[in-house]
């Protein structure tokens, strides 16, 4: 009577583990790309210098950016850092009157299927901004794991 408790016991606690830890993956990773702008025939950016894009179209989305359905795809394949790309295209930035731009890795979020990760699934980087006489800081969604056409977002400029 013992032994078929603890075999219960055992059975019930092994379930219990399982199906927690589906329901975390699931939640974890959203199971369907939410994402509207990726595009694999964009073409790969063009370097100002080693630090910097060469960004000279401006957006015409308000979203462009600023929603995470809609993140600036800076794509990082072959880098051996996952930032530089993401800092390359913000060092191309400058604020809406030509103000030099300050920005800061403030969170990941959102996560989303992706072929372009070992696990699956990549995550958004968001960045806060700011500039001089700004009242309140910008936050703009960056996507390293997957390509598009690199965009000016509405409120800034290109750095010059």
């Amino acid at each position: 009577m013992q032994i078929t408790k603890q075999i219960v016991m055992k059975t019930t606690l092994k379930t219990i583990s399982l199906i927690t830890t589906l329901f975390l993956i699931n939640a974890c990773v959203s199971t369907r790309l939410t994402i509207k702008n990726i595009d694999d025939n964009a073409p790969s950016p063009v370097l100002v210098n080693k630090d910097q894009f060469l960004v000279t179209e401006y957006s015409s989305d308000k979203k462009y950016g600023y929603d995470p359905d809609y993140p600036i795809n800076v794509f990082y394949k072959n880098t051996n850092d996952d930032n530089l790309n993401a800092n390359r295209f913000l060092n191309a930035l400058a604020g809406p009157k030509g103000e030099a731009i300050f920005y800061t890795k403030i969170e990941t979020c959102c996560p989303f299927p992706s072929k372009r990760t070992d696990m699956g699934a990549g995550l958004l980087d968001v960045y806060e901004i700011s500039w001089k006489g700004q009242s309140k800081p910008v936050r703009l969604y960056l996507n390293i794991y997957e390509k598009g056409y690199l965009y000016i977002p509405l409120g800034f400029s290109i750095k010059k």
